[in-house]
């Protein structure tokens, strides 16, 4: 006998009723976790967020909460919409950390104390960067210039003209991309590496500031001859208005695994970015099972 219309548009209802509240919440968190940021060298971002561990009660995360007014959860959101290659004329100076976002304010904070990953001069670095959805585009990695004062905002004078590295589509492996690339051979002490991401499947370009450690120079020895030229990251010889905005290309690739010589030194947990990808990754497979539980249950009330 076939249904009367009363009685199928009742149960159409009933399973409206039923998956609504199942899947709003899905669906209305997905695009906040569609983005992405280096984990290792851990990012302000990464390491002040609630996903940051140990390192998001220091003095440093704590003022990154007090100047954003609330905690730093969208670790993964640092991005500016259609700015098209002309991240120089978009991104004000002083500002280059947050991309000039109200929210993220607090990682523009001029501070010396900034967790901070141990790296080697003119060692080989693999860029871990953790992402939830995979997008195409390219990353192009800078290094602040040797003398660069974490005690002053950080500005286009501080980064060279070229990126150290420059990588096109990287394959997301395990949630994250992994950016193999030389460290330029003339760093020391307190610097940052500036990563930029700019998609070519959105609109978007992302931008995080990972601050690094090299060892202190020693008194009186001289700063490797044409250690800049050597990774073609430029020695920051240009104009301060060309930073960040040339594109300039590296003969290093993308890879993912880590290459021999890698550093190994971090601060304390410092490569423990990895729980926030375990977190996300939870929240996925959560999403999927309401998602299988929901359908199983359109399925049973429709063959009644």
């Amino acid at each position: 006998m076939g249904r009367t219309p009363w009685i199928t548009a009742h149960r159409n209802a009933l399973v409206a009723a039923l998956m609504t509240p199942l899947l709003s919440p899905v669906w209305a968190a997905a695009p906040a976790r569609a983005h992405g940021a280096p984990t290792d060298p851990v990012s302000r971002a990464v390491a002040c967020s609630p996903e940051g561990g140990a390192r998001a009660r220091s003095a440093a995360c704590r003022a990154v909460v007090t100047a954003g007014g609330a905690p730093l959860t969208a670790w993964d959101n640092v991005r500016v919409a259609n700015v098209n290659g002309k991240d120089r004329q978009v991104i004000p100076d002083g500002e280059l950390c947050s991309a000039g976002l109200p929210a993220y304010r607090g990682l523009d904070l001029p501070r010396t104390d900034w967790p901070a990953t141990r790296l080697s001069p003119g060692a080989r670095l693999t860029l871990t960067y953790a992402s939830t959805i995979p997008h195409s585009g390219t990353f192009r990695l800078y290094l602040t210039k040797p003398g660069y004062d974490p005690a002053k905002p950080l500005t286009c004078a501080d980064l060279p003209v070229r990126p150290f590295a420059t990588v096109t589509d990287p394959a997301l492996t395990d949630g994250a991309y992994r950016i193999t690339a030389t460290l330029p051979a003339d760093r020391t002490g307190p610097q940052v590496l500036f990563t930029v991401w700019r998609n070519s499947s959105t609109p978007d370009t992302y931008y995080s500031c990972s601050d690094v450690r090299f060892p202190a120079a020693e008194a009186g020895a001289p700063a490797p001859a044409g250690a800049d030229a050597a990774v073609g990251n430029g020695g920051g010889s240009a104009p301060p208005s060309a930073a960040f905005d040339s594109g300039g290309k590296s003969t290093d690739g993308g890879g993912p695994s880590a290459a021999a010589g890698t550093p190994a030194a971090t601060t304390a947990g410092s490569r423990s970015g990895g729980d926030g990808r375990v977190s996300l990754f939870a929240g996925g497979a959560a999403a999927v099972l309401v998602l299988t539980g929901g359908a199983a249950l359109v399925l049973r009330l429709r063959r009644r």
